[in-house]
């Protein structure tokens, strides 16, 4: 961290900053997208993605799926794509990338 001092009319002010840490490897995240879509074009034929969860990322699709159901056993996501008419879900690594499809 470094801490710089900005003189203005009136007092000093300090400002730190820090690296921020690393994102998501993006192209990881791209290819397992397009396995899970080629995966849900072979069953379902013509179909739609309805939701997603990274569990490294703890990232949800839709956002905020889960903010309404924290004493629930079935994550809001999962809860979302099932009322939603998902028929499909695709799984990479014991859930570390988890898909919900239903077919159009």
């Amino acid at each position: 961290m470094t801490g710089d001092k900005f003189a203005g009319d009136a007092a000093a002010v300090t400002a730190t900053a820090c690296e921020t840490p690393a994102g998501p490897d993006m192209a990881q995240v791209t290819l397992v997208k397009l396995a899970a879509g080629g995966e849900a074009g072979k069953r379902l034929g013509e179909h739609m993605l309805l939701a997603w969860y990274d569990r490294e990322r703890d990232f949800e699709s839709p956002q905020r799926a889960s903010e309404c159901h924290f004493d629930s056993a079935v994550p809001g996501y999962v809860a979302y794509a099932l009322s939603h008419g998902a028929t499909l879900k695709v799984d990479f690594d014991d859930g570390r990338f988890v898909f919900f499809y239903m077919p159009v």
